[in-house]
C-alpha cells in the first residue's frame, strides 16, 4: 500500500499544498497522507486536515507513535474495504477516504449501473469514460478496493442485485438478467460467494 509522509515546512511547496495537489490528481487522490508539523495550534490543525491530510502528527514524536498512527490508518481503510466487499447493502462510496475519491467512485458506479446490459462494459470502457489509462484505473481500483476493475464490476452488479432483491418486487431470475448476468445459476453462485448467503435466503425465501 502506498503512503505519503510529508513535513509541513518545506522549500518551494509546503506539505499542505503538496497534499492538495495529491488530492487533485485522479491517479493519486486515494493515497493516504500523513502530515508532520511543529505547528500545534488549532487553526493549523484545521488547515492541515482541510488540505486533505489523513493524519496530523505533531513534532516532536516517537517512531513508535508514528508506526501506530500509520498502522491504524491502514487497518481502518482495510476494515472499510472488507465491509464493502462482504456486506450487500454497503455502497461503493463507503471505501472513499476523501471527497475526490467519493466523486470518482460515484462516477464509476453510475457508469457500471447504466451499462449493465452493454456488451462493451469492460475495464477499457470504464477507463475511457473516466479519462484515465487502463493501468491507472487498475492501480487505483486495486488501491481503493483491493480487487481488480473486472472484479469491481461484478461486485457492483451483485450489490445492485441485492438492492433489487430487498425491494421484493422481482424474482431472482429477473434480477439476474437486470444486473447483466446471463446465467441464474452462475449469478446465485457469485452472490453466495461474495456475500455468504444465497439470493433466495437474502430475499427472505419469498422469491424463486
Amino acid at each position: 500500500m502506498s503512503l505519503i509522509i510529508s513535513d509541513w515546512m518545506m522549500p518551494g511547496m509546503d506539505g499542505v499544498e503538496l497534499c492538495k495537489q495529491v488530492r487533485k490528481n485522479q491517479l493519486t487522490s486515494h493515497i493516504p497522507f500523513v502530515l508532520l508539523t511543529a505547528k500545534t495550534d488549532l487553526n493549523s490543525k484545521i488547515e492541515g486536515m482541510d488540505g486533505g491530510a489523513d493524519v496530523y502528527v505533531e513534532k516532536p514524536f516517537s517512531l513508535q507513535y508514528m508506526e501506530v498512527c500509520i498502522r491504524n490508518l491502514i487497518e481502518q481503510r482495510q476494515l472499510l474495504k472488507n465491509k464493502f466487499s462482504q456486506m450487500p447493502m454497503v455502497p461503493l462510496g463507503s471505501i472513499a477516504g476523501n471527497p475526490a475519491d467519493e466523486k470518482f467512485l460515484a462516477r464509476m458506479n453510475d457508469l457500471i449501473e447504466r451499462n449493465f446490459s452493454n456488451p462493451d462494459l469492460s475495464v477499457d470502457f470504464l477507463a475511457e469514460k473516466l479519462g484515465i489509462s487502463r493501468s491507472g484505473l487498475f492501480a487505483k481500483v486495486k488501491a481503493l478496493a483491493s480487487i481488480t476493475p473486472n472484479e469491481l464490476i461484478k461486485v457492483v452488479r451483485l450489490k445492485k442485485a441485492a438492492s433489487l432483491l430487498a425491494e421484493k418486487c422481482y424474482r431472482i431470475n429477473e434480477v439476474c438478467y437486470m444486473v447483466g448476468f446471463d446465467n441464474p445459476s452462475y449469478f446465485s453462485e457469485c452472490f453466495q460467494k461474495q456475500f455468504g448467503v444465497k439470493p433466495s435466503k437474502f430475499a427472505g425465501g419469498e422469491l424463486f
